[in-house]
This record gives C-alpha cells, structure tokens and sequence, in this order.
C-alpha cells in the first residue's frame, strides 16, 4: 500500500445535446460536489469556455427521467475510444458539478506525459440516492445497463462499452465502492477503483437521518464497510481529510481493505481538501489505466 503525506442492454429512448451557449451555460463550472461543497469559482473555467468537455442529455430507463451525461476528457486529445473513467457526483450534486477542475488536471497530466490520455464520464445519479433502488429510481441499474450503451453509441470505451475505472466523492465514493462491487459479481471488475472522502458511516443511527436506506438491513446489505471482501483484487485509492466527518469509517475500510493508495492528510470535507486530492485521484486512476494496458499490448505484438 501506498501512503499519502500524513503515513497513515440499450435503453436510450431520446438524446438531445445541450449547447455551450444556453442559458445558464457559464453557472455550470461550479465543481465538484459532495454533500453540496463545490471549488471555487475562480479555479473552474465555466464549460461554455470548454471545448473538451461536453453535456448531452438521455433519458434512463432505470432512473426514469432525463438525466445529464458529462463527458470530460484532455484538451487536444480525441475522446474515442479511449478508456472511461466513472465520476460519481455526491450528494444533493449532479453530473455538471462533477466537472469542476477535473478537464483542467486530466489534460495537465496527459500533457506532461505523466498519465495515459482518457475520459471521465459523470451522470446524473439523483441527490440523495447513495446510488441505489429508491421506488423505482434506480441509478445503479443505469450504470451497469445503460451506461455502456451509452458509450457504445459515442465511440467511447471498449467494443462493449464498459467504463474502465469507477471514482467518486463523498455518496459517490460510497457508489463507486457498491458499483465495483456489483462489477465483480457480475464478472466484470473495473481496472481501478478511486474515492475521495466516501461517505462511509459505521452506524445506523448516523445514516438512518439521512434517509437514504429503508431500513438497517438494506444499508447493512449495500454498506462497503461489510463486504471489503467483496471487492477481490481490484486496485483502489482512498483520500480523506482527517478532520472529515467521514474520518473513522474511512479509516476503518483503509484498515480492512489495505488499498494501494491510503492518504489521511490534514483537511475536512471541503472544496480545500478536494484540490489537493483529487489531481491525485487523476493520477492514480491514469496509473492502473496504464498498467493493465502494457499486457495487452505485449499480447498483441
């Protein structure tokens, strides 16, 4: 394990694409959303400046709505068929705030050669769903189902459209945890897996206020804290400030999960905390992206 500083099936029914210049367009820079933190303005270009991000809306079977679809990827670099990365946003977010900085750290990386160029993907994932079944509302399903025939329809991914890696921040770092989860079942585990201060609670009363689960059993049932095991080998990366509300049940799943990136440093669950960990979030992910990529090629020649 690595330690940071401190040691320690096609549904798509309709497609519209939402032009830069609409109304509102300069409001969508806003950052990176957990538990509705956001980075500052300044440090965000607004995406109608953007031309390497783009916001397209579908509608989800699962979800039953329409939803954003974000797709970030490095200025000057053709997004297809390069791998996906997953960005799930955290809670009362949405895709367009999983933008933030992420286009302007992805494309620095790429361009100083530290990392392999690839895409980030952000959708819509509801505000408070913690990224399962609500009634019906159902974002896992999309991810899984929907997702990637979405990005079979745009070039993006693999032949069959998987997204490579899973990441995400606060409610999404606890989605992306259940995401891969459900990945392995399935057969299918992503390349990497990378969250930022997860919002992982180690008791019901805590989570129950925040009415995202029906009962005790069914967060007992998805709560990444009791299946670590389930995750197998996939390569994951853990940050969170130490002064994060999140602190001990991400110390207890660095503790169970020994990950082979671990980084408590100073910093609570906040934008200022954000920019420091998620440029290495960017790196990590474009790390184990390059890495399972070299057997493949020495395969091919």
């Amino acid at each position: 394990m690595r330690h940071g500083d401190s040691g320690e099936s096609r549904f798509l029914s309709r497609r519209s694409v939402l032009s830069a210049g609409v109304a509102g367009a300069a409001a969508l820079g806003l950052g990176l959303s957990g538990d509705a933190a956001s980075l500052p303005l300044e440090k965000v270009e607004p995406l109608a400046n953007r031309t390497n991000v783009s916001v397209e809306q579908v509608y989800s079977q699962a979800r039953r709505r329409d939803v954003d679809l974000v797709t970030m990827y490095p200025e000057g670099v053709a997004p297809q068929h390069l791998p996906v990365c997953l960005m799930l946003h955290g809670r009362f977010g949405d895709a367009r705030k999983s933008v933030g900085a992420l286009p302007s750290w992805l494309t620095n990386s790429v361009h100083r050669g530290r990392i392999p160029p690839y895409v980030f993907l952000a959708v819509d994932g509801g505000g408070n769903s913690y990224w399962h079944d609500r009634g019906g509302d159902d974002p896992m399903q999309m991810l899984l189902d929907e997702v990637p025939s979405w990005l079979v329809e745009r070039g993006l991914g693999g032949p069959h459209g998987e997204p490579a890696a899973a990441a995400g921040i606060s409610m999404g770092g606890f989605g992306a945890l259940l995401y891969t989860r459900q990945r392995i079942a399935d057969g299918h585990p992503p390349t990497a897996t990378a969250v930022v201060s997860p919002a992982l609670i180690t008791d019901w009363g805590r989570m129950r206020k925040r009415r995202a689960f029906a009962n005790a059993q069914e967060w007992a049932a998805m709560d990444p804290l009791r299946h670590v095991d389930e995750l197998g080998d996939v390569p994951l990366g853990v940050w969170c400030g130490t002064n994060d509300r999140f602190i001990d049940g991400t110390r207890e799943f660095i503790r169970r999960a020994d990950p082979k990136v671990a980084s408590t440093t100073p910093g609570g669950h906040n934008s200022r905390y954000y920019r420091k960990a998620l440029p290495e979030l960017v790196n990590f992910v474009g790390d184990e992206l390059a890495d399972s990529a070299e057997p493949e090629a020495a395969a091919a020649r």
